[in-house]
């Protein structure tokens, strides 16, 4: 990533590979210089956002950022409050609030210890306006030599909903999910986190109906008990802060302005990138009939199914739905006055139906007025190339740059065997000599094999011309099919070994993975991963 561009210039990014591997980009010592960057750029933004200077917006923002996610915080654990001066650096991480891997984890850390060393606040956003496609972990079981994984539910099953609207179904699979994961992964992974860290998510489910925020509540928790110092805020509370609801109208009394830049920058990714997928990294927004699709969700918490926003201008409003029976207007035209829309969509809201942004305009919101730096996951900072170019074309601002950062962590399976793809390969090379080399693996003595192993010899040595090409080439392979049987006991051996090498790749293929949950991982390997000292608590 450079310091220097108008926007932020992506290496390739890769998940370390090694056990306990952090990946931060840029590295840790520029972060200082790249926040007073950024800060620096901020302070400048003069694009006009309805009548206020994106500047002015964005100090408002942040400062209502703040309040709420101190205010939401403190709800549930211990927090100082912070300090609401407009120097002070805000920076800002989010993700579903979900049971991710440990690399996901890393983030928070990092993100509380960077606030300390800079002098500033910290605040997650739980992006609770993604769906929950599943309440069930995956979990390894069994033995190091034969794996297996089960879909360990911690909720019934419902219909794919967002995180804000999904209540606890069944609160007994809830609250015994803890004891059926330590004992299925018991095998495998003797002191797993989840042991202490589940009478969290229990203590947090009796004060809280909704399953996403008890899950991040108590993940949260946990984090201040091994000494991280964040706030944290449901995406929908800052969907709902003022400074929100302006920003919101103004692009959308710009839509078709918006509309055309969205989709330019989506293709110019796919260019770069040689995608040719059109859902990758996100779909193109539509047009149908004089209504434009703009970025952003929509739903009623009577039928909270995730939709598509569609709008379209109607003389000095603007009317808003999803194309099937859910409409409402604003007052708003594209060089009109945004108090009074700013106003009716905040009313809106008090009648149920729910306005969320999708994921680049969650972070272009982020990265402009809430804080001072973003930190990526890989997932998240290859996305955000489009939202590069998005905030150069629509906004004409400098682009303020993101860190990008992860980890990999595995699980500590004893008795894991060493078995590499290049045992595979090896193995494969091998069973082809066999079919090409066999004079390479019989020993001298048999007279027939010597004799075969003498013609072949002999066509190898005889230059080839175009009148013995053909003969050559059939005398050759002839004489390699008729020696096979002399190692078919070796190709057996081989073959078998071929299998079990198999099954082993499939054990390490399994336990090897560093997409298991956190709370799956041993209490000292993640403090390790962390860099939280052991005597924190």
């Amino acid at each position: 990533m450079t310091l220097m561009g108008e926007a932020c210039e992506q290496k390739r990014l890769r998940a370390p590979v090694e056990n306990g591997g952090t990946l931060i980009e840029p590295p840790l010592e520029q972060v200082g210089e790249l926040i007073e960057r950024n800060a620096s750029a901020i302070a400048g933004f003069d694009y006009d956002v309805g009548g206020r200077p994106l500047a002015h917006l964005a100090a408002d923002a942040r400062r209502e950022l703040l309040e709420a996610a101190w205010d939401y915080t403190r709800a549930y654990r211990d927090v100082p409050r912070p300090d609401l001066a407009p120097e002070t650096p805000v920076l800002l991480a989010g993700h579903q609030p979900q049971l991710f891997h440990p690399g996901v984890w890393f983030k928070n850390f990092v993100l509380s210890e960077l606030a300390r060393r800079h002098f500033g606040v910290a605040v997650n956003l739980a992006i609770d306006s993604d769906t929950i496609k599943s309440a069930q972990l995956r979990v390894p079981t069994g033995s190091a030599a034969d794996p297996d994984v089960v879909g360990l539910p911690y909720d019934a099953l419902t219909r794919e909903i967002p995180y804000e609207e999904r209540g606890i179904v069944d609160r007994e699979c809830l609250v015994s999910f803890g004891a059926r994961a330590a004992e299925t992964i018991a095998p495998l992974v003797r002191d797993p986190l989840v042991r202490e860290f589940w009478p969290l998510v229990v203590e947090r489910a009796a004060e809280c109906q909704n399953l996403g925020e008890c899950l991040a509540q108590a993940r949260h928790q946990q984090e201040g008990l091994w000494g991280a110092v964040t706030l944290e805020v449901p995406q929908s509370h800052v969907c709902s802060l003022p400074s929100f609801y302006w920003f919101t109208c103004h692009l959308l009394a710009h839509l078709p302005r918006l509309w055309e830049h969205y989709n330019q920058s989506v293709a110019d990714f796919r260019r770069i990138n040689h995608t040719r997928s059109t859902a990758h990294p996100v779909p193109d927004l539509a047009s149908d009939d004089g209504w434009l699709e703009a970025p952003f969700w929509i739903w009623h918490v009577d039928d909270p199914r995730r939709r598509r926003l569609f709008a379209r201008q109607q003389g000095e409003q603007i009317v808003l739905g999803d194309r099937e029976g859910l409409e409402f207007a604003l007052p708003l035209q594209p060089e009109g006055d945004i108090d009074d829309a700013a106003g009716a969509l905040a009313e809106i809201a008090s009648t149920g139906i729910r306005v969320r942004t999708r994921a680049l305009i969650t972070t272009l919101f982020a990265r402009l007025c809430l804080g001072d730096l973003f930190l990526h996951g890989i997932g998240g900072a290859k996305y955000d190339q489009v939202t590069d170019l998005l905030i150069q074309r629509f906004f004409g601002v400098k682009v303020p740059c993101y860190l990008t950062l992860t980890a990999t962590l595995r699980l500590p399976v004893a008795g894991l065997d060493a078995t590499t793809p290049e045992d595979a390969r090896r193995n494969h090379h091998q069973l082809r000599e066999l079919v090409y080399h066999p004079e390479r693996f019989i020993e001298p003595g048999d007279s027939e094999a010597d004799r075969l192993i003498g013609e072949k010899q002999q066509w190898i040595a005889t230059p080839q011309t175009a009148e013995n090409a053909r003969t050559r080439c059939r005398s050759i392979r002839s004489a390699n099919e008729a020696l096979q049987p002399w190692v078919e006991p070796l190709r057996r051996q081989l073959r078998a070994e071929q299998h079990r090498i198999g099954d082993k790749l499939h054990a390490r293929s399994v336990l090897g993975s560093r997409e298991y949950a956190f709370c799956l991982h041993p209490a000292e390997a993640l403090r390790a991963l962390m860099n939280v000292p052991s005597g924190s608590v």
